[in-house]
């Protein structure tokens, strides 16, 4: 009985966490009632938690997480600047007189915001809010309209750069090099989130160009769905103006990491100060517009570095009770070997990221699955990206998907759910067609990252 004390724990926070209790204090407080009831029965070594301030202090330390509060400041600074509503108009001026234009002008501007935010619920909520009427009013089927509003929105999760691939990247760099611990490898490769950007890229833009060309086929088949819009002329300068500055800031800092000119932390120090320069120049920063964009990236800042530090005393509490030793007889005893455990870590993924933020996943799950699966073999860059776009696919699928809880908040009352769910379903199909290709030629993403290296 005691040897599945490791599921226990990881079931009892599952459910605290479904009946709404706060994701950082429900791990490490049910993580420590555990360990002491432990400690009491005989069963957990005490041991285990004189390692936590060593690991609290690595976290401090850990010059990659420096990134988030930097990406999460540049985010909401675009965010707040009105930077994505000079685009959508501007895109719409440009593709409005084609069949799906409107469409298109939202997945492309969904494609640089999320690569801007990074975060599924400000895309959503913030392109929910900017297109959703337009294209209702354009004579857009609602849900058409929907469906790639809150397909675009969840490309935060896979677009680089993406907070959620920082910090993915850092959670399977210390997974990676613990499985080759494990395999007595004392000179140990490593992953870094510039790896993880690398992978992500071709994976990106491949959902970009399916996204695009579902909605032109759609158009095409039913354009009475998908109508054009009265064709507004635009002129080369004003073109610039909206399109130039934010996709300059972002090829800059997503270039220097790529490039190796830059680590992802100080890339983005130069995108913070890079948004907050282009929001001064358009005049739309002020005292009380910095003061509100602080105030959310502090907040959210707040809750990520929170739920890393309950995570991390869940992961050591649940390693004490022997949880990895569990997962690796458990995977490899699996049938269909190292492809057969991934299949079923990718389906548990799936469903908890019902009931779970990607955070949370990142923090609980990965560091308990990854170090097993990567020591069968996997490559890391690989299983970052599949979980990256697992995740992505689950929040955009009915009916406990995020983005569509995001979307059905700011959508009007004449927008019925059922519309969402309709919409969103050929975009469930495209990912899992990508997710599949994935699978089958690993190299959509790891070839880049490789040919970079080399």
């Amino acid at each position: 009985m005691a040897a599945y004390i490791p599921l226990f724990l990881f079931a009892t926070v599952c459910l605290l966490l479904m009946l709404g209790y706060h994701v950082a204090f429900t791990l490490a407080g049910t993580a420590l009632i555990f360990a002491v009831g432990g400690i009491l029965a005989g069963t957990f070594d005490a041991d285990f938690l004189a390692a936590l301030p060593g690991r609290l202090f690595g976290t401090i330390n850990n010059a990659t997480l420096i990134a988030v509060p930097l990406f999460i400041l540049m985010g909401v600074i675009l965010e707040k600047s009105r930077v994505a509503e000079e685009l959508l108009t501007s895109m719409a001026k440009v593709f409005g007189g084609l069949r799906g234009g409107l469409g298109i002008s939202v997945v492309v501007v969904g494609m640089l915001l999320a690569a801007s935010t990074g975060i599924v619920g400000a895309t959503v909520v913030t392109m929910g809010l900017l297109s959703l009427p337009s294209m209702l009013r354009s004579g857009y089927s609602p849900s058409l309209a929907a469906g790639t509003i809150c397909a675009t929105g969840t490309l935060g999760q896979i677009i680089p750069p993406s907070i959620a691939l920082v910090l993915l990247g850092d959670v399977l760099s210390n997974a990676y090099q613990q499985a080759q611990l494990s395999m007595n490898i004392f000179n140990p490769k490593t992953v870094s989130v510039g790896d993880l950007f690398m992978g992500a890229l071709l994976p990106g833009l491949l959902l970009v160009f399916l996204y695009i060309t579902y909605l032109l086929v759609y158009a095409w088949l039913k354009p009475e769905a998908a109508p054009a819009a009265s064709r507004q002329r635009i002129s080369a300068g004003e073109m610039l103006k909206s399109l130039l500055p934010p996709l300059l800031l972002i090829s800059v800092v997503l270039g220097s990491i790529l490039a190796g000119a830059a680590t992802p932390s100080e890339a983005a120090g130069v995108g913070a100060i890079g948004a907050l320069i282009l929001a001064i120049a358009k005049r739309q920063m002020n005292v009380q517009l910095l003061s509100a964009t602080v105030t959310e990236t502090m907040k959210v800042t707040g809750m990520v570095f929170m739920i890393l530090i309950g995570a991390a005393i869940f992961s050591l509490v649940f390693r004490g009770f022997g949880g990895e030793e569990l997962i690796h007889g458990v995977f490899t005893s699996m049938p269909g070997g190292v492809m057969g455990a991934t299949f079923v870590v990718m389906l548990a993924i799936f469903l908890l990221g019902f009931i779970l933020d990607f955070i949370e996943i990142t923090f609980v799950v990965v560091p308990i699955v990854g170090p097993v699966l990567l020591a069968m073999g996997l490559d890391p860059v690989w299983l970052g990206i599949m979980i990256a776009l697992n995740l992505q696919t689950s929040f955009l699928t009915p009916p406990f998907g995020f983005a569509l809880f995001y979307l059905r908040g700011v959508a009007p009352d004449s927008l019925p759910t059922s519309a969402i769910y309709r919409g969103v379903i050929p975009f469930i199909i495209i990912q899992l067609l990508v997710l599949a290709a994935l699978w089958i030629w690993p190299a959509l993403a790891t070839w880049l990252p490789a040919a970079v290296k080399g």
